[in-house]
């Protein structure tokens, strides 16, 4: 069976739901509420988004995996004391997962117990089989029982010792309260959440007015407080976010527009759900296929808008690994072939003009293999094997014209904001560089400049690989 397409291939920039979801009278509306009408992710009114203080959490102890997660009540800023860290973790990929990538795979099979490891498959954000027109061919099938099925092939063939579908989609959101279901996560010690819309996620694993886990989300939650590994990729991954979980957009229109809560058919506008996801992860914002979809942009302006301070921003291939998730002791490692961007907005400051909007003082650290981050104190810690570069460099950074890869650009490269920015890195000639949208009316233009506290850490003495605290500001030309 081939892999499903979001493993080995990304087609579009949102898979869209459409169909209607079997009778439940709990399934979530776009603006975190729930309603009983079928599911239908257009038309729905905007509303101005909340200006909120800004939101960092470091929550403490295995009771604050509970429902308060799903919650949007505003964040704490401070960290209690006393308390006790999780034992469980989180491995969250970006999407583009390649199934060859054995440090990724080999790291969940690794932390649910290596040889011993039993890996439970969700794939609830994937087409149930009865809207899949391919579910009957298993060359062509790219359903949630077909790709848990390809999922769990794949963790035998990295090593555990078994992996099984947890058959919860919607063709079955009455199993996600179902005995015999629950007693098969029991059974497991880790959870991979596969791709495809995270909306589906919602629809299918939470209950009622006050967004309460499903038994089956429940039973995952204690596992995970209990020492179990949970990852994901793409939607998978994005399912793991506390509040404002982004739901679609891109960064051209998020910055000309601003974000909006609700689930849009329009791909391109930027949208959030403000009581978020399954909320395993609350110390930023979290986004995914970032560097490949230019994602940076729409990453800022939700971050800006809803009030966070602080975003992961994924690229494909590669996973955060986070230890203590939502305790004082959080710490993330990065761990594939690209990198996160980890984008601070402590010191940012945005304005709106006749001329639009725009976004001074943010930070951009990009961290790569090895590298290690502290929730708590804000702290990254370099790879051992990377040393500080001193940049010898002559030539002018290139200026990008489509910083953001934008869709609707034939001739567009992918991670061509992170391109500028270790451009950047490498010269002595430049303390700045800009880069703009393809898109113009307005055209927004991306200034990178080594501030005081900026450096880049590189492996072979030339190449920068890891950055630390870049500015970026944003402003409309």
């Amino acid at each position: 069976m081939p892999a499903p397409p979001h493993t080995r291939r990304i087609t579009t920039r949102r898979e869209t739901a459409t169909a209607a979801v079997p009778d439940r009278s709990n399934r979530l509306t776009a603006t975190g509420g729930y309603d009983t009408t079928p599911f239908t992710p257009g038309g729905v009114m905007r509303t101005d988004p909340p200006r909120t203080t800004r939101r960092t959490v470091l929550a403490g102890g295995a009771a604050t995996l509970g429902l308060g997660l799903l919650s949007a009540a505003p964040a704490a800023r401070a960290v209690p004391a006393g308390t006790t860290p999780t034992p469980g973790s989180l491995v969250l990929v970006g999407g583009g997962l390649e199934d060859d990538n054995a440090q990724v795979y080999g790291e969940i099979v690794r932390r649910a117990g290596g040889a011993a490891a039993r890996i439970g498959v969700i794939t609830a954000a994937s087409v149930p089989e009865s809207q899949d027109p391919d579910a009957a061919d298993p060359d062509l099938c790219s359903n949630s029982a077909c790709n848990g099925a390809y999922y769990a092939g794949l963790f035998k063939r990295h090593g555990a010792a078994d992996a099984q579908w947890i058959p919860v989609d919607l063709d079955h959101v009455l199993a996600a309260d179902a005995d015999e279901v629950v007693a098969q996560v029991e059974s497991m010690t880790g959870f991979f959440f596969g791709g495809g819309d995270q909306y589906r996620y919602l629809t299918c694993l939470l209950n009622g007015e006050r967004h309460t886990d499903s038994r089956v989300l429940a039973a995952i939650r204690a596992k995970l407080a209990r020492g179990a590994v949970v990852a994901g990729s793409s939607a998978g991954a994005q399912i793991a976010s506390g509040p404002d979980m982004v739901s679609g957009g891109e960064s051209y229109e998020g910055l000309r527009d601003g974000s909006s809560p609700g689930y849009f058919d329009d791909a391109t506008r930027l949208a959030y759900i403000p009581r978020g996801g399954f909320g395993f992860l609350r110390s930023g914002l979290l986004d995914t296929h970032t560097g490949v979809y230019g994602r940076e942009g729409r990453a800022l302006r939700l971050a800006a808008d809803t009030g966070h301070d602080r975003v992961y921003a994924l690229d494909e291939n590669t996973a955060l690994v986070v230890d203590h998730p939502g305790t004082r002791h959080e710490r993330l490692t990065v761990l594939g072939p690209q990198g996160v961007s980890v984008l601070d907005l402590r010191e940012a400051r945005t304005r709106t003009t006749g001329s639009g909007w725009s976004l001074t003082g943010a930070r951009y650290s990009y961290l790569t293999d090895g590298d290690r981050y502290e929730a708590l104190t804000w702290r990254a810690l370099p790879a051992p094997d990377k040393r500080r570069l001193v940049p010898a460099g002559t030539e002018p950074v290139p200026v990008a014209t489509d910083v953001f890869h934008s869709a609707a650009d034939p001739d567009g490269t992918p991670y061509a904001f992170r391109a500028t920015a270790r451009a950047l890195a490498e010269t002595r000639a430049q303390r700045t560089a800009t880069a703009t949208t393809w898109e113009s009316g307005p055209r927004f233009r991306v200034t990178f400049a080594k501030a005081g506290g900026f450096s880049a850490w590189t492996a072979d003495g030339t190449h920068a690989r890891t950055l630390l605290g870049l500015r970026v500001d944003i402003a409309p030309r």
